[in-house]
């Protein structure tokens, strides 16, 4: 039992489950904080362009006597894109922004030439094909190396 107890323990303190609880809760929080953005200004500001008052959701039409509430599925659309569109803007380019500053993506290519066996390009350094797998001959002086050498 207490084995049981201490393998459920550490399963609990490990990082990833607590990252992902505490990712859980600060989402729910940040969803009805997105949420009442969207629906206090957004939607009215919508709503206000279309030329109605407040929302859609008492919107309906009738079909023989059937009605259909198509507002509370156009509030709903309405509210998703806005909501993904406040998401994009408020978070997702200022985060992206953030990374690229501290963190830049550096996208550098080794040097390449062509194995003389199977034409593919492997790194200048390599000793032997990664394709192939047949041996290489080593590299001997830049002069040689430099003529040789492709960019891929």
């Amino acid at each position: 039992m207490r084995d049981l107890l201490r393998g459920f323990r550490s399963f609990i303190l490990r990082g990833n489950v607590v990252d992902l609880a505490v990712g859980i809760v600060i989402g729910a929080a940040f969803t009805a904080v997105v949420n009442g953005f969207v629906k206090a200004f957004l939607t009215p500001v919508v709503a206000l362009a279309a030329g109605m008052t407040g929302d859609f959701s008492r919107r309906t039409f009738k079909v023989a006597g059937t009605v259909f509430p198509y507002g509370s599925f156009v509030n709903a659309a309405i509210s998703f894109l806005l909501v993904a569109c406040a998401l994009y803007f408020l978070v997702v380019l200022p985060v992206n922004k953030l990374h690229e500053r501290f963190a830049p993506h550096q996208d550098v290519q080794a040097d390449k030439r062509d194995c003389p066996e199977c034409l593919n390009p492997v790194p200048a350094e390599a000793r032997r094909c990664g394709y192939c797998t047949s041996d290489l001959e080593p590299r001997s002086g830049a002069g040689d190396a430099d003529e040789a050498r492709v960019r891929v």
